[in-house]
Parts: structure tokens; sequence; C-alpha cells
């Protein structure tokens, strides 16, 4: 029977192609597509995690924490869904060519959106839970978040994308810290509010990164139809959650004025 394929690693074994692909998709998730910087990466991460760890960070931070560089790193790799054609647009360019329908005269800038928008949304659940475990050390998990939100970026629209994580995440702080509704209806409405803040100005970083690296138009990306679609599909893990814990205060498993 015939060896299958293999090939040498930079750690100096062999190992099929899979797990090679496999690693190097991890290298590239964790370093932002810079395996050289693995080693200063990883000591960053590291301290990073202790840190939280010592501010009494435990599970829930470190999980809110992670998917930050997932979700960068996904936004890269992972194709975003075409559902019409702009009819301006060529198909081919930004992800347009597998679109589900053609130009479309009401959508006539076309729609697209990404499946990690989903995952998007739960960031604010997120956050909203690290601070009921942390309080207001929370900033300080927020501002390491922020941080390393501009590193993950695309480099094209890194500052727009940190900005967007930065006041997305404060809108969401205030809104889940200031208001008196009850636990279910704050994990609602800090989400509700945060969400259209993060579209609106990641969408703008992304709109001005396809017209100069492509030569599209403006309102490529930042257009109505776009924005909509993402915020509601950012806003999908905000209500599951919110569904789920309206349950439990009804049932008396939480304290719906909890902080």
């Amino acid at each position: 029977m015939a060896k299958p394929e293999t090939s040498r690693t930079n750690f100096g074994f062999d190992m099929p192609d899979l797990f090679q692909t496999i690693l190097d998709q991890l290298v590239s998730g964790i370093t932002a597509g810079r395996p050289d910087k693995l080693p200063i990466v990883s000591l960053g991460l590291i301290a990073t995690f202790y840190l939280i760890y010592r501010l009494g960070g435990r599970a829930w931070a470190f999980l809110y924490f992670a998917t930050i560089p997932f979700l960068n790193w996904s936004f890269g790799v992972i194709e975003t869904w075409c559902f019409v054609t702009p009819a301006s647009g060529e198909p081919g360019r930004v992800a347009f060519d597998a679109c589900l329908a053609g130009p479309m005269g009401l959508f006539e800038k076309g729609i697209s959106f990404h499946p990690l928008a989903m995952v998007t949304g739960f960031v604010f659940v997120l956050r909203d839970f690290v601070q009921r475990r942390m309080g207001q050390r929370v900033l300080l998990v927020m501002a390491l978040g922020v941080a390393w939100a501009f590193y993950y970026a695309w480099p094209v629209i890194a500052i727009a994308s940190g900005l967007a994580f930065a006041i997305s995440e404060l809108a969401d702080w205030a809104i889940y810290t200031f208001t008196k509704y009850r636990l279910s209806t704050r994990i609602l409405v800090s989400s509700a509010v945060a969400s259209p803040v993060d579209t609106t100005v990641f969408l703008f970083g992304a709109d001005l990164a396809v017209q100069m690296q492509l030569g599209e138009p403006a309102g490529t990306m930042l257009h109505t139809a776009n924005w909509i679609a993402f915020v509601i599909g950012k806003m999908v893990g905000a209500l599951f959650v919110s569904r789920a814990m309206r349950k439990r205060e009804d049932a008396g498993l939480v304290d719906p004025q909890a902080i």
C-alpha cells in the first residue's frame, strides 16, 4: 500500500498534507497572516490571557477575547455570500462571482452578507456575560480587545475595524450598565444599539478598502440593503440568548436585576 503524501514542517518532522494545511491555517489565524511573527504574537496572547485571569476573568472572558482573532481571520478566508449582483458591479469582484440573483432595480447596489456576521453578534452578548462576572473590570478586557482588534484587522481597514469594535463595545457597555431593564431586555437592547454602530463603521471602512484596492465606486459595501442584512445577522444571536435568558428569569433561575 502506498504511503500518503507527506510534507516537512518548519518544526522538522513529517506529517500528512492535511495536517500541514490545518497547521498553516492555525498559524495564519493566530498571526493575522504573518507567520514570522508567531513567537512574539504567541507571547503577547499568553500575557494577555494571564492578565485577564489576574483581573478575575474566567471562561466567559477567555471566550470573549478569543473571538477577536477568530472573527478577523474568518473574514479574510471565508467567502462573503452574495444574494443580489450590483447593477454596476462586475461579477468576480468583491466576491460577487456566485450571486444567487442578477441585478434588481430595488437593490441596484446588490446585497452581500458574511455568514460570520451572526457570530459577531454573539460578541456583544459575551461581553455582557463577562461584565456579570467581572463588573466594571470588563472595561480593561475591552481595552485589550480593542488593541488586538487593530492588530488582527485587514491592514487596509485596520483603523475602521478597530474603531468599530471600540465604539460598538462602549455603546454595548453603556446601555447594559446604565439602563434599569431586566437582564434579558438589557442584553437585547444593548446589542440592538451596538450592532448598527458596529455595522456602520465597519462597512464604511470596507467601502473605502474596495475603492482603494479594487477601484470600486463609493457605496459598493456601505448601502442600505447591505447595512440591514448585516444588522439583522448580528441580532440573531442576541435574540436567541435574550429569549433563553427570559425563560430562566421567569423560572427563578437567574436574577433579572443582576449586573
